[in-house]
C-alpha cells in the first residue's frame, strides 16, 4: 500500500508554500499530488494558484517524491498545450510525474473559458479523444489529428517524457466510458468513492460501492485483453463516509479495508485550519510516518 498526499495550491510559494512541499517529502508520502484547477468550491475567493507552476517548483524543491495532478481535465485543457508543458515538469521533475486525469465536472471551471457547461454526454465524449491524443502527444515525435473537438497539426515534442514511452496516467472514472479508457491507456485508476454515500451513506455501503467499482474496471480491462494486475488502483479520501485521519487507528482500519479490495495507493489531503480538509496535525504527520509500516505488517 502506497500513502500519497494532495497538496492544495493555496500556498504562496514563498511564504510557505516550498516548505509545506519539503515537509511532504520528509514525512515519507510517496506522491504528493495537487489539484488542477482555476478554482475550486469555499476556497474560489482565496489564493489558489496554478498547478502545473507549483508542481515545477515543488519539482525544485524536492528530490525523491513523486509529483501529479489530482486531477486534470478538459474543462480548461487543451493536449497539444498540456502535453508541451507535462514534457517540461517531467524533464525538470526527473522523471518523477504522473498525470491524474478525469473527464471534469461543473462549476467554475466548466465555464471559466466562456463556454455553456458540457452535458455530460459532451464530457464523457471530449474525454474520449482527449486522453488517447494526449497519449499520441506525450508518446510520439509528431502527431497530427483531426478530431470533433481537437486538432493538433505536426505538433512536435522532441525530446518527449524522460519516462518511457510516456509518464504514466492515472484515470479518474466510475462509469463504464471511463473505464475503458482507464483500461487502454492507464497505469492507474482512480476514485473518490460513490458521492451519493458521502452525507447519508455508512463507511460499509462505501466499501461495498468501491467493491463494485473494481469489479467493473476488472470487466473493462477484460473487453480490452488487458491483466487487471496490471493497473494501480488510487482512492483520494475525503469524500465518502469514513473519517480515516480522526486517528491512527481510524486510518489503518480504513487503509486496511480498502486494501483487502484491491486499492493499492491511498491519497489523504495535507490539513487546511478552518476548512473541509482541517485535522489534526500531529495525527496526520503520525499517519504519515507510522501508518504504512503498520498496514504492512497486516
Amino acid at each position: 500500500m502506497r500513502l500519497s498526499t494532495v497538496i492544495l495550491p493555496i500556498y504562496r510559494w514563498n511564504d510557505g508554500g516550498r516548505e509545506v512541499w519539503q515537509r511532504a517529502e520528509e514525512l515519507g508520502f510517496h506522491t504528493a499530488y495537487t489539484y488542477d484547477h482555476l478554482s475550486w468550491r469555499t476556497f474560489r475567493d482565496g489564493p489558489w494558484f496554478g498547478a502545473l507552476p507549483t508542481l515545477t517548483a515543488a519539482a525544485s524543491a524536492t528530490s525523491r517524491m513523486r509529483l501529479g495532478t489530482l486531477v486534470t481535465s478538459p474543462n480548461f485543457r487543451h493536449p497539444v498545450t498540456l502535453a508541451k508543458e507535462l514534457i517540461s515538469l517531467d524533464d525538470i521533475s526527473g522523471g518523477r510525474v504522473a498525470l491524474g486525469i478525469g473527464a471534469g465536472g461543473v462549476g467554475f471551471d466548466a465555464s471559466a473559458l466562456g463556454q455553456e457547461p458540457w452535458t455530460p454526454k459532451e464530457r464523457a465524449d471530449r474525454f474520449g479523444e482527449f486522453v488517447p491524443l494526449l497519449d499520441r502527444l506525450l508518446s510520439e515525435d509528431v502527431v497530427s489529428h483531426d478530431g470533433r473537438f481537437y486538432s493538433a497539426t505536426e505538433v512536435r515534442n522532441i525530446p518527449g517524457c524522460v519516462q518511457r514511452p510516456r509518464l504514466p496516467f492515472a484515470v479518474a472514472a466510475t462509469g463504464p466510458r471511463g473505464m475503458r479508457l482507464a483500461a487502454r491507456h492507464g497505469q492507474a485508476w482512480v476514485t473518490t468513492g460513490d458521492p451519493k454515500l458521502f452525507e447519508s451513506g455508512t463507511p460499509e455501503q462505501s466499501l461495498a460501492a468501491v467493491r463494485g467499482q473494481i469489479g467493473r474496471l476488472g470487466d473493462a480491462c477484460a473487453e480490452h485483453g488487458r491483466d487487471p494486475g496490471e493497473l494501480g488502483r488510487t482512492l483520494l479520501t475525503g469524500f465518502t463516509p469514513d473519517r480515516p485521519l480522526a486517528s491512527l487507528d481510524a486510518f489503518v482500519d480504513f487503509a486496511g479495508a480498502h486494501a483487502e479490495l484491491g486499492i493499492d495507493e491511498i491519497v489523504v489531503h495535507w490539513p487546511i485550519a478552518d476548512s473541509f480538509f482541517a485535522a489534526d496535525e500531529k495525527v496526520f504527520e503520525r499517519i504519515a510516518t507510522e501508518g504504512p509500516a503498520q498496514l504492512a505488517r497486516g
